[in-house]
């Protein structure tokens, strides 16, 4: 399995505090059968100061050494605000990492509705020739609670990524319920573990692999941890399965 959203860069964000933490997380995502993780560390986000490009991939070289039998690549998880489509239009050379130097945006969108347009966003990326993976939207309140506009923006090209705890319940009956759905509308491109320590939050897809396996067929599991992740990876389109 592929997981294309870790916090794995210590002492950046939320994530973990050490690099010892860090390759505990590595050991954990390789015994649970993951071979290749992205860390994606936040970027723009209200939460944190904000860490030079030129510093996380510093800090990524230092994980490089801990990473056991995992391979490993950059990517991070940028928060949406109205300055988001000004900061994409200066790619590659600006501050923002894409998802393994991909065409491919991990984008977290605020849990409160903001001043963005979401279907206005998404459209502008598309055309723009970037590819929009939207972080966790199951986790997200008022984009969880409009299942149509869900539905309206993966029209537009907008990937959606599952957390895998969403999947197993751990975080709720929202979350459960809107990966149901996503699931059931096979509107969903990926499930992650948005691991972001080894204990709580810990880089984990076997059980959300499983339980996919069980009530969509064991296809889609291979689809959304192995297939489309490995076409980031590759920088090419994942295939659409759902006719929305």
């Amino acid at each position: 399995m592929i997981d294309l959203h870790v916090h794995l860069l210590p002492g950046v964000d939320d994530g973990p505090a050490t690099l010892d933490e860090t390759g505990e997380m590595c050991r954990l995502a390789a015994a649970d059968g993951i071979h290749t993780v992205v860390a994606t560390p936040h970027q723009r986000h209200e939460l944190w100061p904000e860490v030079k490009r030129g510093v996380l991939e510093t800090v990524f070289r230092k994980v490089q050494k801990v990473r056991g039998k995992l391979a490993l690549a950059l990517g991070a998880e940028i928060r949406v605000d109205s300055e988001l489509l000004g900061e994409v239009d200066r790619l590659p050379e600006g501050e923002l990492l894409s998802l393994a130097s991909s065409s491919y945006l991990l984008l977290e969108f605020p849990s409160i509705m903001s001043t963005v347009e979401p279907r206005s966003l998404v459209h502008e990326l598309v055309i723009g020739g970037w590819r929009p993976v939207l972080a966790h939207p199951e986790r997200i309140p008022w984009l969880a609670e409009d299942p149509a506009l869900l539905v309206e923006l993966a029209g537009r090209g907008a990937l959606l990524q599952l957390t895998a705890m969403s999947v197993t319940g751990e975080l709720g009956r929202g979350p459960l319920e809107c990966s149901s759905f996503l699931l059931d509308e096979d509107l969903a491109h990926f499930v992650a573990s948005d691991a972001h320590d080894p204990r709580t939050r810990p880089p984990r897809l076997s059980d959300a692999y499983r339980l996919i396996a069980q009530g969509w067929g064991e296809e889609r599991s291979q689809r959304l941890t192995v297939l489309n992740p490995g076409a980031v990876l590759e920088n090419r389109p994942i295939e659409r399965h759902n006719a929305h």
